[in-house]
Parts: C-alpha cells; sequence; structure tokens
C-alpha cells in the first residue's frame, strides 16, 4: 500500500516537472516569436531604407565626380553627427561587447551610424556597409527587449536577433546572417539559443526587404566539377587568402592605431585621410576604390577580369577611410579584396578566374570575421549550392592559417585553432 502510494506520488510530481517545463519551451517560444517578428519588421524596413540611400549616394557620386572632393568636409560632418548624438568610440565592438558583457546599447547609435555611412559613400569613402547593418540591428534588437523588460541573458540574444536581421535586410542571405549573428561574437562557440529568435528575424527581414523591391546579393559562377586536383588547387588559395586576410585586418588597425597617435585631435583624422583618399584617386586614376567596389566584385566574379593589384589598393583605400573616422564597414571591402586576389592569382594555380574570385571571396570573409559555418552558408546563398564543398575547403584552411587576426578586437577566441583547448583571447589586432 505504502508502495503504490510513493508510486503515484512520483508519477504525479513527474507530470508536474514536465508539464512545468513544457509550458516554460512554450512560453518561449511564444515570447520569441513576437519579438522576431517586430525585430525582422522593423530591421527589415530600415534595412531596406538604408540600403536604397547607400544606392541612391553612390548613384549620385558616379553622376557628380566632384563629390569626392568634398570627403573631408564628409568626414567634419561625421565627427560632428557623433558628437551630437554623443556616440563618440562607438562601432561594431561596442555591439560585440553588449553580447559578451552585457553594456548596453544607446538608441542614438542608429541615426549617428545611419546618415555617418551614407555620407561616407556620398564623397568616395572605401568603405562596406554591414558594419553599420550590426550596430543598427544590434541597436534595434536590445531596445525592443528592453522594452520587453528581458533580463540580461535574453537581451543579449535579442542584440543578436537584430543583427541577423539587419544583414539579412542588406544582403538577402537570411541563413548566413542568423549563423554570422550567432558565432561571431566567440569563436569556438555557437549561441544555439539564439538559433530561433536570429532565423526568424532573419526571414522576417529579408521578406520584407525584397517585397519593397531590394535586390538580394547573388553572383553567376561556373563551377567546376569535383575533382581531387582541384580541390588541391582550392586549398593552395585558400592558404594564400588566410595570408592576405592578415594583411588586410593588420593594415586596417595598423592605420588606425597610427593615425590615432599621429593626429590626437579626432576633427584631424577625417581631414586627413579624407584627402589622402582625394590624393591616391587622382594617382591610381579610376574610381574603383571608392565606395564599396561592388562593380569590380562583380566583374572579378562573373567575368574574371581584375587588375592583378587591385587588392592591395583595396586594402590601402580601406585602411586610410577607417582611420580617418569615415563609417561603413569592413566586411564588403574584405569581399572585394578577396574576390580580386583570387582572381589574380587562380589562373596561376590552374583554376578559372571567375571560380577562383569566388573562392577568394569567402575565404578571406571567413578568416576575417573567423566564422567558417557561416561563410559557408554564405557561399551557398550567393553562389549556389554546387560548389559547397571547394568552399568549405577554402574556408576551413583560410580559417586555420589566419591565426588569431581579425576585424573586431572585442571578439573571443575561445578555443584554439589548432587543437581542442580553451584559450580565451580577444582577436589580435
Amino acid at each position: 500500500m505504502h508502495d503504490s502510494a510513493f508510486a503515484f506520488i512520483a508519477i504525479i510530481c513527474y507530470h508536474s516537472v514536465v508539464m512545468e517545463t513544457t509550458s516554460q519551451y512554450i512560453r518561449s517560444l511564444i515570447k520569441w516569436c513576437i519579438l522576431s517578428l517586430a525585430v525582422g519588421a522593423v530591421s527589415g524596413l530600415l534595412g531596406s531604407a538604408f540600403h536604397i540611400g547607400v544606392s541612391f549616394a553612390t548613384e549620385f557620386r558616379e553622376g557628380h565626380p566632384w563629390m569626392l572632393y568634398l570627403l573631408p568636409v564628409a568626414g567634419l560632418a561625421i565627427v560632428g553627427i557623433y558628437q551630437l548624438f554623443h556616440m563618440d568610440g562607438q562601432n561594431t565592438n561596442t555591439v560585440l561587447e553588449e553580447v559578451h558583457s552585457g553594456n548596453g546599447l544607446k538608441p542614438q547609435l542608429l541615426p549617428a551610424i545611419f546618415l555617418s555611412t551614407i555620407l561616407t559613400h556620398l564623397c568616395g569613402g572605401s568603405a562596406g556597409r554591414e558594419g553599420a547593418a550590426l550596430q543598427m540591428g544590434g541597436t534595434i534588437g536590445y531596445c525592443y527587449g528592453k522594452l520587453a523588460r528581458f533580463d540580461d541573458k535574453d537581451l543579449r540574444t535579442a542584440t543578436m536577433a537584430g543583427m541577423a536581421a539587419f544583414f539579412a535586410a542588406l544582403f538577402g542571405t537570411p541563413l548566413a546572417a542568423a549563423v554570422f549573428a550567432m558565432s561571431v561574437i566567440s569563436v569556438g562557440l555557437v549561441y544555439y539559443a539564439a538559433l530561433l529568435p536570429c532565423l526568424l528575424s532573419s526571414l522576417v527581414a529579408y521578406g520584407i526587404s525584397v517585397l519593397i523591391g531590394v535586390e538580394p546579393t547573388r553572383f553567376t559562377v561556373s563551377i567546376p566539377e569535383l575533382q581531387f586536383l582541384m580541390l588541391v588547387k582550392v586549398g593552395v588559395l585558400g592558404a594564400l587568402c588566410g595570408f592576405v586576410c592578415v594583411l588586410f585586418c593588420r593594415g586596417i588597425h595598423f592605420t588606425e592605431d597610427f593615425m590615432e597617435k599621429l593626429l590626437p585631435k579626432l576633427w584631424m583624422r577625417p581631414v586627413v585621410g579624407g584627402t589622402l583618399i582625394v590624393v591616391l584617386t587622382l594617382i591610381v586614376g579610376t574610381r574603383d576604390y571608392n565606395g564599396a567596389g561592388m562593380q569590380v566584385i562583380t566583374a572579378a566574379v562573373e567575368t574574371g577580369s581584375v587588375v592583378p593589384y587591385a587588392f592591395l589598393l583595396k586594402i590601402l583605400f580601406t585602411a586610410i577611410t577607417l582611420g580617418g573616422e569615415f563609417k561603413g564597414g569592413e566586411v564588403v571591402p574584405s569581399f572585394f579584396v578577396g574576390a580580386a586576389f583570387g582572381c589574380a592569382v587562380g589562373p596561376l594555380l590552374g583554376i578559372p578566374a571567375g571560380f577562383a574570385a569566388a573562392i577568394g571571396l569567402v575565404a578571406v570573409f571567413c578568416s576575417a570575421v573567423n566564422c567558417p559555418l557561416a561563410s559557408i552558408f554564405l557561399a551557398g546563398e550567393l553562389f549556389g549550392g554546387g560548389g559547397i564543398l571547394y568552399f568549405g575547403l577554402a574556408c576551413m584552411v583560410s580559417y586555420v592559417l589566419s591565426g588569431y587576426s581579425g576585424l573586431y578586437s572585442s571578439q573571443k577566441m575561445i578555443y584554439s585553432k589548432v587543437k581542442a583547448q580553451y584559450i580565451n583571447i580577444s582577436t589580435r589586432k
């Protein structure tokens, strides 16, 4: 009798625990679905507006070449905007630090980076747009989380969801955006608890951007049949891309530190940096290195045509632009550097130029952000899934050989790249 009573009580307790756990899962699912829809919708709308704004600024600059000469003035305006909103020193690292330690984000960052990035592109600074995407998206997610009174841990997840959504709205790569936001914070760890909000918010933002008319970034490339010899050649190209990435990241960080020491007054950096960009543009005799340079990336991938030293010039232009306090991002420049390098070096290895450019684009991006899984998904969304093994191999080799370099100094290397060892260090400048 006593045994039956104890068994009955045990069954009741078991079912109570199961029901409570199930209830928690359901509440969590509903909570993240609601937040993801809201964050995805706002990020999709603002991301589309941002994309249209940057595209308009680029077209206006190309139609009015004299805008380049206003770059130093635009730099001063950017410094003024950041001081007006009290956002001095705020950048993509600020968003990563929110996820790491819960430092918080200020809503003023959104208009500051929005306006400043458009000004950079309007006057010919060499920068991308994804840095702005991560900052604006992270701010949107964080603010929604605060509005919903989320605790510290959930605020960090909301921040990642916003990062993913804005990235997806700009590039049209929702799967890569979700995995990127989950893995860029800490190399060696993936925040799987953020998978649902990151992917759902990315899909919502992507859907809205498509409805508005923002075309997703896609490239047409001929991918060779899977062959052992071609795998070896792609592996060698991936290794070279790892070294190019180190040059790219170290060049940017060195220039930023050098200009900060050489020009301690904040307003001096955009004047000097902007003037240098103007002079360099006149010397090289082309505007290919101003702005994001998507036309060069497309030419490299789809036609296999680019000057051999284009990747070096893009590194130089980007380093001076970012060191001069102009805003934008480093990811699209990394696309440019990788595509131009692959296009130039690939034929020397016996790889078709366009395919080599695609490999270089993904491999340099992978080692720059230290996100191999996100990079493989990105390759699938940008180029199709036909050559996924080639892209995966190039990413793995480039990722390992780039060491602990990276674009974001707040990124944490939790585990070693060469063995299952806990290291927990910051990305090296």
